[in-house]
């Protein structure tokens, strides 16, 4: 019996370490921006591909090498995550500041353009993109040098949009029917694909009667060392110190100097590349798929609530408990324990799954936000009492 309490406990605070580590980047963002990223699940799902991609470049180099290439994973992972966050806030979320219910559709619409990309993409597609890019990034580029630019820049737009698009269309139709299936052909589809874990993460560390798996170590190490930087960067750099400025009091930063719109990019870029660390530890624990962000999405907004918003111990109490609670209930280990007193043997027994688990966690979260509203660690000050 004790057994299957260690064994649930490990893994269940394993798995509140990997919602630790995407919650730590929504943390910053919401309590900075109060912006509802719904695509940040889908941020961690290209972190994990971004490992498998990874992983295959190193299997065809072959030898020792592909034994370490979880190391050159992560930060590419961090990287792609970053750059897809930045062109989000740059393109969209900037636009949408003070604006909560647009901002949550916009991203959730960019959740699902993400998913569907990652079904998609291909050569094909890649080529569009780079072409409407160049096309339409660069004319604007040449046209801003004219004085009178400012003036015709919505016709700019809209016909740059157009005509952009149209030549992308029509260069991607030619080469799909010149190379038929050789350049159309999607890179990952719809399937699940895996990613194998390097051999001195396979396997376990022996603790008596127990065995606990070097990967899920691996990830409560990566979780600490995120944890660890985090707060160096934030407690000790310059631009850590403008980010807590701007969080407690916006118009008085900006009133100072501090860019408030940089520290913007920087913290949504930051919170981008965590969720993709995320998401490369989720790699290691299972296949991944383009619907990956959504089994965590929710979990992740959880752990920021319960937390507290902005606060990073609150975020790593609530993670812990929400994962090891969500674990300990979802595989029967607590009805196993509770074996003495049949009536909640039965009553957890009913939960004793993954989807249900998550309904009883749910409903526990509910009647703890009847107490405390504002999280473990409420956020204090000025701003938040106006």
């Amino acid at each position: 019996m004790l057994a299957g309490l260690f064994d649930g406990i490990f893994n269940g605070i394993s798995i509140g370490a990997v919602l630790l580590m995407s919650a730590l980047g929504l943390a910053i963002v919401f309590g900075l921006m109060g912006v509802i990223n719904m695509a940040h699940g889908e941020l961690m799902m290209l972190g994990a591909y971004t490992t498998f991609v990874v992983q295959n470049g190193f299997k065809i180099i072959g030898g020792p090498l592909f034994e370490i290439y979880i190391l050159f994973a992560l930060p590419m992972a961090f990287l792609v995550a970053a750059a897809v966050g930045l062109i989000l806030e740059r393109g969209v979320i900037r636009y949408l500041y003070g604006r909560p219910l647009e901002t949550l559709l916009a991203t959730w619409g960019v959740s699902l353009i993400l998913q569907q990309f990652v079904r998609s993409v291909s050569w094909v597609l890649v080529i569009e993109i780079a072409l409407f890019c160049i096309l339409f990034f660069g004319a604007l580029w040449i046209l801003s040098r004219r004085p009178d630019f400012e003036r015709i820049r919505n016709w700019v737009i809209a016909v740059m949009l157009v005509l952009s698009g149209a030549i992308s269309a029509v260069t991607g139709a030619l080469l799909s029917q010149t190379f038929k299936l050789a350049v159309n052909k999607p890179w990952f589809g719809a399937q699940n694909v895996d990613v194998t874990a390097p051999k001195w993460l396979r396997g376990g560390l022996p603790l008596g009667d127990f065995q606990l798996p070097y990967a899920r170590l691996f990830i409560m190490a990566l979780t600490i060392i995120c944890l660890v930087g985090i707060y160096l960067f934030l407690q000790r750099s310059v631009w850590g110190l403008r980010i807590r400025s701007v969080t407690q009091n916006r118009t008085m930063s900006a009133c100072l100097g501090i860019p408030t719109q940089k520290v913007d990019a920087l913290t949504f870029a930051l919170g981008s590349g965590l969720a993709g660390v995320a998401g490369c530890a989720v790699s290691l624990l299972g296949s991944v798929g383009p619907n990956t962000g959504q089994n965590y999405i929710v979990d992740t907004f959880m752990v920021v609530v319960v937390g507290g918003v902005g606060k990073l111990v609150g975020s790593i109490v609530a993670a812990m408990a929400i994962g090891t609670l969500n674990y300990i209930i979802g595989s029967g280990t607590l009805a196993l324990l509770l074996t003495p007193i049949p009536p909640l043997v039965d009553f957890f027994n009913f939960f004793a799954t993954t989807s249900m688990a998550k309904v009883m966690v749910f409903a526990l979260i509910i009647a703890f936000l009847q107490v405390r509203p504002a999280g473990i660690f409420p956020q204090k000050g000025r701003t938040v009492d106006a």
